[in-house]
């Protein structure tokens, strides 16, 4: 993996790499570490790399492994399971719709459970193929396919529910179907 064509794609894969590790971790800092100790792993372990392999897979592999690495041994450290599942507030203030609608998505998306999360971030945010993700995960294809769909299937519920926030109101002079 010393040579330079491969380096330069070693080095093509850090934003990806970055987002998937954001994705998981949910902390720009520990992203970074995460990244960083992932791209470690994969320079002691070039040889390794089988030639012809999806370096990009082989990559999100090494940096899925080491995130799951990391959570066991803090949660043996911490001696209680790290729940999965915490919720996490990204709020920021937004003046504009689009930006509130991005926020909520991007808190839906980080309230789906890991594994789901994971599952949906390769492929639709990276987007690689069902094969490669399930590779990176080492889960076979049914599973990642499985984990796709429910999380694409709570992503919409959840969107469903926003929906019965709105209130309507009857505005002076104005139709009945005005709404907030």
């Amino acid at each position: 993996m010393r040579d330079t064509r491969t380096t330069d794609d070693l080095f093509a894969q850090l934003g990806p790499l970055k987002r998937y590790a954001f994705s998981l971790t949910r902390d720009r800092g520990e992203a970074e570490d995460l990244v960083h100790d992932a791209l470690v792993k994969a320079i002691e372990r070039e040889r390794q790399f089988r030639p012809g392999r999806n370096a990009r897979s082989w990559l999100f592999s090494i940096l899925h492994n080491t995130f799951i690495d990391r959570r066991r041994a803090r949660a043996v450290r911490a001696g209680v399971e790290m729940p999965s599942d915490a919720s996490v507030d990204v709020a920021q203030p937004a003046s504009q719709h689009d930006a509130l609608r991005l926020q909520d998505v991007r808190r839906s998306f980080l309230a789906l459970p890991e594994e789901q999360r994971a599952a949906l971030h390769l492929v639709a945010i990276e987007g690689l193929s069902y094969e490669d993700a399930a590779t990176a995960l080492d889960i076979p294809v049914g599973t990642l396919v499985s984990r796709v769909s429910r999380a694409r299937a709570q992503l919409r519920a959840l969107d469903a529910d926003e929906g019965d926030n709105v209130v309507r109101f009857r505005a002076k002079g104005g139709s009945s179907d005005a709404s907030v």
